[in-house]
């Protein structure tokens, strides 16, 4: 057997422009440990962003009730608008102290850690600071995604097993 040498990877001539698989996961294990927020890297023409950091928690409008309220608007007369109106401010109160708990990562959402296993968060549930919530399953990598208030899950705005963008909705708590 040839013994081999370890060296800095080294771009060369055959137009090795890409990132290897095995690489992208060597690094994706390496960033998560570490306490760097973002990573980025160039290869050739290859170029990869890496984020993370701790769950997204700003506090949030909920629009839907006006919304709803103002799409038969539309295709109602003029007099009816004024009504329209008036309902909307009702229901700003009670959604202004909500806070919107959002995804720090593209992948797939998943509300516990298995098929048999129990939810982590439902609504009702009294969640503080550091508890898992939910988990996101990106590129083969589970990541617990912990609470960084505390409060009252109002509600769950993303079903099982669906993917997630970055800063996608995920929780709505009342603190």
């Amino acid at each position: 057997m040839e013994k081999k040498e370890t060296k800095p990877m080294v771009t060369k001539t055959d137009n090795n422009n890409t990132f290897d698989i095995s690489e992208i996961n060597e690094l994706l294990k390496a960033f998560t440990k570490s306490n760097v927020n973002e990573l980025k890297l160039e290869k050739g023409d290859f170029k990869i962003t890496i984020k993370q950091g701790s769950t997204a928690v700003a506090p949030t409008l909920v629009h839907a009730a006006p919304a709803v309220a103002a799409s038969p608007v539309a295709n109602a007369p003029v007099a009816p608008a004024p009504a329209a109106q008036a309902s909307a401010p009702a229901a700003n109160p009670v959604a202004s102290n909500l806070i919107t708990i959002k995804s720090p990562m593209i992948g797939t959402f998943y509300r516990s850690a298995g098929p048999d296993k129990p939810t982590f968060a439902n609504v009702g549930d009294e969640i503080e600071s550091g508890k898992v919530i939910c988990i996101i399953e990106a590129m083969k990598l589970f990541n617990e995604i912990e609470a960084e208030i505390k409060g009252t899950i109002v509600k769950v705005l993303v079903d099982d097993a669906t993917p997630v963008e970055y800063d996608q909705p995920l929780f709505l708590v009342e603190p």
